[in-house]
């Protein structure tokens, strides 16, 4: 795991319970990892935005991640509600994925996620801005 450098994001994972910081930690993850896979990880900035981490470079939109204790036993990985993203990501994983709305995709406490899946739709926000024009962001 990489390790965390802005102290303000850290503290809000150090806030979590146990069992959501660590499924938390692993989308932080996958975030970090698909940016390093394709080149993007020097650019990427973590940082807060409504309290949640977020992750944005300047080619894409902006990647929140977060538990709200009203729903204790799901957690989300949310998306800018004006982009096409989870209209794509429903269009090609609605049989793999539980999206909320036109801004999450929601994971349950027990679910297994699925890796491939996430981090295409990871790398199609992260490149947002550069796919934006094209059908179905290029996927």
């Amino acid at each position: 795991m990489n390790e965390i450098n802005n102290l303000r994001v850290a503290q809000v994972f150090a806030n979590y319970p146990s069992p959501i910081r660590q499924k938390l930690m692993h989308l932080r993850q996958l975030i970090l990892d698909t940016a390093s896979e394709y080149k993007l990880a020097s650019t990427l900035e973590e940082t807060l935005k409504w309290g949640e981490p977020s992750y944005l470079v300047k080619t894409g939109s902006t990647i929140r991640i977060d538990w709200k204790s009203a729903r204790p036993e799901q957690y989300a990985m949310y998306f800018h509600c004006q982009t096409s993203l989870i209209d794509t990501f429903r269009q090609l994983y609605a049989d793999k994925l539980t999206f909320e709305g036109n801004r999450a995709i929601i994971f349950h406490q027990d679910d297994e996620v699925p890796i491939d899946e996430l981090k295409h739709c990871i790398l199609l926000a992260l490149t947002y801005h550069d796919r934006k024009h094209l059908p179905m962001l290029g996927a």
